[in-house]
């Protein structure tokens, strides 16, 4: 937890990525704050633009030197359904997604010829604390148990009223790591049940 929050700040990346060997170059971050544009807290906003977005940044700005001397790389960034659509009052949280997923595709216009992809998964409803969360607060502000906010909150959004799990990102992430995705560049893959497809 405490190298997620550290990661949004460039100066402390590198020592950061040097303590974690492993790194298959999957960058998942997600925070969220609901407001009206006009009472948007501006420490919300700086905090979730930072988790969300920069954190992104300046991983890949160290990993990328790296791939390109092995000649081999794969960056997956996970963004959201709200970084290709908005949802009212989530005006930080879909900025940032937005905003990774055009980072996306900088980063695999500049990377197309070196061995590197970089690509963005962008779910639907996933059963996170994240997303808990507003089944909980879903189900205390409406008087509703919290079975019927879950189904409630999925059908909001979703023609699909089911959640997305982890482990299917995962496996999408790994198809993407794997050589018969190596053409696959600078592109959205939606797992969100249907989202955006309305």
């Amino acid at each position: 937890m405490e190298r997620r929050r550290q990661v949004d700040r460039d100066d402390r990346v590198p020592a950061l990525l040097r303590e974690i060997h492993d790194l298959r170059d999957v960058l998942n971050a997600g925070v969220q704050h609901v407001a009206p544009i006009e009472n948007f807290p501006d420490d919300r906003w700086n905090a979730i633009i930072a988790i969300n977005l920069s954190a992104a940044f300046h991983a890949i700005k160290h990993v990328v030197p790296g791939m390109k001397q092995r000649g081999w790389g794969r960056i997956i960034n996970i963004a959201s359904a709200h970084g290709l659509v908005a949802s009212a009052e989530k005006g930080a949280y879909v900025a940032a997604k937005h905003g990774l997923v055009g980072l996306t595709k900088v980063v695999a216009i500049e990377t197309a010829n070196s061995g590197i992809t970089c690509n963005a998964i962008c779910p639907g409803w996933v059963l996170t604390p994240l997303v808990e969360q507003q089944i909980e607060a879903k189900a205390a502000e409406a008087g509703i148990p919290i079975a019927q906010a879950k189904q409630d909150l999925v059908r909001e959004k979703q023609p699909m009223l089911r959640y997305t799990s982890p482990e299917q990102i995962g496996a999408l992430a790994a198809f993407l790591c794997g050589d018969d995705a190596a053409t696959i560049t600078g592109t959205t893959l939606s797992i969100d049940g249907g989202w955006t497809a309305q």
